[in-house]
């Protein structure tokens, strides 16, 4: 495409097939009445905020509608969403350690006055030492669920460690070397044996999930894990620091449409608010 006249500024016209485009075109920002620079700001904030950021607080802080901040938040989940991907690259290999285990999201009935308790919600983790994670929203822990998961987002010449959970016994047996931790009798180190990393992220999440957001619909919690996961893969400790992990961030924005209605919005056409 070529860039040509038009009749408005940041607008262009493609000679082939005589057209008006924006630079955002094909991206999580297109067909949007949000200036760029707020989506850019938005964008900055989430991947900077180690427990993430509020629709209220963006729609508070950036002066725009409580739904388009919500809105923003879903389509820059999507673009920074790498396990949706049909062939992620696994993680771990030769000489890396991947930790797996599973915590529950939802279920509290504090200071709720009115609706019934949310029911709680399995999420499987993969953290490889000192690198990425890989969160998984499941309906149950079994070793039947889990097994698919774990193939193919680990290699299996990789050390696995875990709990001493049955559901790991038959998924240990194809990696190269697989180690458990016996947290019922509160024994939680064994030399190199430990899931002390997996553990951290788990409250991270949580404090992001309880103190932030305060409450994650079973249909939007693999957009929320996308986000936790993204920040956690590129911290400081991985050699990304804000600005590095918003340009990290900025290059999953092509080709990854999100439309009101299929984030789940009630609203029936495809334009943002």
């Amino acid at each position: 495409m070529l860039k040509g006249k038009a009749t408005r500024p940041g607008v262009y016209k493609c000679y082939a097939c005589r057209k008006q485009f924006r630079v955002t075109v094909n991206t999580v920002f297109e067909a949007s009445h949000i200036a760029l620079r707020h989506w850019l700001q938005a964008t900055y904030i989430m991947i900077s905020s180690k427990k993430g950021v509020s629709s209220n607080q963006l729609h508070r802080s950036m002066g725009i509608t409580l739904k388009s901040a919500w809105f923003m938040s879903h389509r820059i989940r999507k673009a920074i969403e790498e396990t949706g991907h049909p062939l992620p690259d696994p993680i771990g290999g030769e000489g890396a350690t991947i930790e797996a285990d599973e915590t529950y999201i939802g279920g509290k009935a504090q200071n709720r006055a009115f609706g019934p308790i949310p029911p709680k919600q399995s999420v499987v983790s993969l953290v490889e030492r000192g690198g990425r994670v890989r969160s998984f929203h499941v309906p149950n822990v079994t070793a039947a669920n889990l097994y698919p998961v774990i193939a193919r987002h680990t290699h299996e010449d990789s050390r696995f460690m875990t709990d001493e959970a049955f559901v790991y016994s038959s998924i240990g047996r194809t990696f190269s070397d697989h180690q458990t931790v016996n947290h019922k009798t509160k024994k939680y180190v064994r030399g190199d044996a430990f899931t002390n990393s997996v553990e951290g992220y788990f409250s991270i999440l949580k404090r992001g999930v309880y103190g932030v957001y305060q409450h994650v619909s079973e249909a939007h919690l693999k957009r929320y894990l996308a986000e936790f996961d993204f920040r956690y893969s590129y911290r400081i400790k991985t050699g990304y620091d804000d600005m590095a992990r918003m340009d990290r961030a900025l290059a999953g924005i092509v080709g990854k449409r999100l439309t009101y209605r299929l984030a789940g919005g009630t609203r029936a056409t495809s334009s943002t608010p």
